[in-house]
């Protein structure tokens, strides 16, 4: 009797299916509702095709252009931003591109400049030099400094003790011929080979400049000193020497011609029997690039001999 009596537990499915109506079944039952609302519907719809407002435009026209335009006004925004952020990264590109082809044309110009300066340089500084040649009473040979050496008795990066020059003995130059720049003495050739020669500056403590006082016209020897400077030798203490008076070549060492500029008094003092004498070379010797060779002039007989020649 209890079997008989029990619910059946074996078919839950279809005790589920009862638990609410489905949409079929609503439809099924309302279906007289769900036919009215769709003619009232196409009723409306039928309306808005007839019915028109200003201008002569359609109802329907109207609620589709009213359901649609905040898509569409979204949609051009969004391309009105799209574009604006595309030309603005076109244009910046395109900025960029421009901003590179000038740097690189501004370089291009500095350097340009930058060489027309040191060829407007070296045009004054040959004019210089051409100048001084047609001044001079005797001949000269120009040359180029080609190196330089350092003095060991002065600290690195101060004054060089020696240059090489691009002339020798082919260019007819011999050893003790005097150097010059429109300045001043530079010094004298030490040593000479065929192609070039090596010129011994007036700041080595080796060499020696015959030179008189510009103004009180006193006789001594100058060599090289210490931080490039030059010391003058065998000038008497009663000797009266100016700070600033000028040296020039006495022209008795029989190398450098009489009167050329060597030098500027930086200072003088008594000593045990002699000054002490400090004179500045005229010429910056650490920045030489060309320079005038004096050959010494041919002697009564070697001119003799060049005129049988």
């Amino acid at each position: 009797m209890f079997e008989h009596s029990s619910p059946d537990l074996t078919r839950p499915g279809q005790a589920l299916e009862h638990d609410g109506p489905s949409i079929p079944a609503f439809l099924k039952r309302h279906s007289s509702f769900v036919i009215l609302l769709a003619v009232i519907a196409a009723q409306i719809l039928l309306l808005s095709l007839q019915i028109t407002r200003t201008n002569n435009v359609r109802l329907f026209r109207i609620w589709t252009v009213e359901a649609f335009d905040p898509l569409e006004r979204s949609l051009g925004g969004f391309i009105k931003v799209f574009t604006t952020a595309y030309r603005s990264i076109h244009g910046l590109w395109h900025a960029e591109q421009e901003n590179q082809e000038l740097h690189v044309q501004l370089v291009a110009a500095q350097v340009q400049v930058q060489r027309l300066g040191e060829q407007a340089v070296e045009t004054e500084r040959l004019r210089t030099l051409l100048d001084l040649k047609n001044q001079l009473a005797f001949q000269t040979v120009a040359a180029e400094v080609i190196a330089s050496s350092m003095a060991s008795t002065s600290s690195p990066g101060e004054n060089s003790n020696a240059i090489s020059i691009d002339k020798g003995s082919d260019s007819g130059l011999t050893t003790d011929l005097a150097v010059i720049t429109p300045e001043g003495v530079v010094g004298k050739i030490l040593a000479i080979f065929p192609h070039s020669a090596q010129v011994l500056l007036i700041t080595d403590p080796t060499s020696g400049v015959g030179v008189t006082l510009a103004q009180s016209r006193v006789q001594g020897i100058l060599k090289g000193g210490r931080n490039g400077l030059c010391d003058l030798h065998y000038v008497m203490n009663e000797e009266v020497v100016n700070r600033g008076e000028a040296v020039v070549t006495s022209g008795l060492d029989q190398v450098y011609p009489k009167g050329l500029p060597v030098g500027t008094v930086v200072s003088a003092g008594d000593g045990n029997i002699y000054k002490s004498i400090i004179v500045k070379p005229a010429v910056d010797l650490n920045r030489l690039e060309t320079v005038l060779v004096i050959p010494k002039p041919a002697t009564a007989p070697q001119r003799a001999l060049n005129g049988v020649r």
